[in-house]
């Protein structure tokens, strides 16, 4: 037995948490880029999303703009409930979530109902908002499990 297994391979974590942030590179947000993948109790990926707008809005003629009366906020899906509905109707019951940044009040409520079970986030960088405040005031009451990921240094480049 002359050969041993590599050990330089990447975790669980750092493998979901790569893909949530591949797929944050694909929206076309100017400001924010959020990405989610959505894993299955046996590791598998069941679904992935990213912020963006709904399927036959084109990127080209809806607002991208933060402010005024007609801005992004209005037409915009969240990566989190992207993910869940791009699931198509798979069974979420136990899951995972590894999302790039905490989810808001509005997709911890999407989070609750489809059964999800943990989230792992990588940045919380609206934790003082009454949004996210409320998002984990229900996650906690729902039992839903959430953690910061833990980075491990490791720099992860792919070339296309």
């Amino acid at each position: 037995m002359g050969s041993f297994k590599r050990t330089d391979y990447i975790s669980w974590d750092e493998y979901f948490m790569g893909i949530a942030k591949l797929s944050a590179m694909r929206s076309k947000d100017p400001n924010t880029q959020v990405g989610c993948c959505i894993v299955g109790n046996d590791n598998r990926i069941i679904s992935v999303g990213y912020n963006g707008l709904p399927n036959g809005c084109s990127d080209d003629e809806f607002p991208w703009n933060r402010d005024g009366e007609d801005n992004k906020y209005f037409y915009t899906t969240h990566s989190e409930l992207n993910a869940i509905l791009n699931a198509k109707g798979s069974n979420l019951t136990g899951s995972r979530l590894y999302v790039s940044l905490f989810p808001c009040n509005e997709c911890a409520k999407a989070i609750i109902q489809s059964g999800i079970n943990e989230i792992i986030y990588d940045i919380d960088k609206y934790s003082s908002t009454p949004g996210v405040i409320a998002s984990k005031k229900m996650l906690r009451a729902a039992g839903v499990l959430f953690r910061e990921y833990e980075r491990s240094g490791n720099n992860i480049s792919i070339q296309l």
